[in-house]
């Protein structure tokens, strides 16, 4: 279910093409990555080129297969979450895997957003390597 909220608006925009993201953002916008705890990971990203150029790779590292399955949207003048399942394929397999994005907006603009994988680090391992345990919980049926 989906409001009629401006910036709710502007969150279906966002989900339906990540490479959009810098349109509606701030210069000084700031991005928590999913996978901020783990090595190699920056904490942040900050300012509208970097954030861009984040979801750019992130969907380059997926092959061009990251699908953002929205179910919910809930947004506000000052906030907004959107729910869903996320999908990335790569070769014969696919993770499934919930998904909540955090959302600060002023006046109408992003500026701060979070990036929340139900297990980041088995998400970032295949988006980096391709590889998941067989008997990952995550992994889709074919």
């Amino acid at each position: 279910m989906t409001n009629t909220h401006a910036n709710a608006k502007t969150l279906t925009i966002v989900y339906d093409n990540l490479s959009r993201i810098a349109e509606f953002c701030e210069e000084d916008v700031v991005l928590h990555p999913a996978g901020r705890n783990a090595p190699g990971t920056p904490a942040q990203v900050v300012g509208k080129q970097a954030v861009h150029d984040w979801e750019v790779n992130l969907i380059e590292l997926s092959g061009g297969t990251l699908k953002m399955d929205v179910q919910t949207i809930s947004a506000n003048d000052y906030f907004g979450a959107v729910l869903g399942l996320l999908r990335v394929r790569r070769g014969e397999d696919e993770i499934c895997m919930p998904f909540c994005g955090l959302w600060r907006f002023r006046d109408g603009r992003i500026i701060e957003h979070w990036e929340n994988a139900y297990d980041a680090a088995v998400l970032e391992q295949f988006l980096k390597t391709g590889e998941v345990e067989p008997e990952n919980t995550w992994l889709c049926a074919r």
